[in-house]
């Protein structure tokens, strides 16, 4: 029946009780002078410099703005402050002489 199948899969997954993990034998010894060199952060300066100053080709600012655009996140602190234009202090239309003349009219002061 189901029973039998599925407790047959379970004998069959049991682990090998013949072999010991924890032996040393047939364990590749590795260098730690090796190692060390294996995981020695390798400097690509030099060779990166050379890349980047082979090709001079500047994009167009257009093409570069559009890049920044897009690569800016959606959150308010990614976005750019926006420039405000500032306001001219503005100046009055009536010149003094017109000042004395309503006066003139308005209080009858000659």
């Amino acid at each position: 029946g189901p029973r039998a199948a599925g407790a047959a899969r379970r004998r069959k997954r049991a682990p090998e009780a013949g072999r010991n993990k924890a032996t040393v034998k047939g364990r590749v010894v590795k260098s730690a002078i090796e190692e060390y060199h294996k995981k020695k952060p390798v400097n690509h300066l030099e060779e990166n410099l050379r890349y980047m100053l082979k090709g001079r080709l500047v994009a167009d600012k257009a093409v570069t703005e559009q890049v920044l655009a897009q690569n800016r996140g959606r959150k308010s602190k990614d976005q750019p402050p926006e420039k405000t234009e500032k306001k001219k202090p503005e100046g009055t239309v009536f010149t003094e002489e017109d000042f004395r003349k309503f006066e003139r009219e308005y209080f009858g002061i000659p």
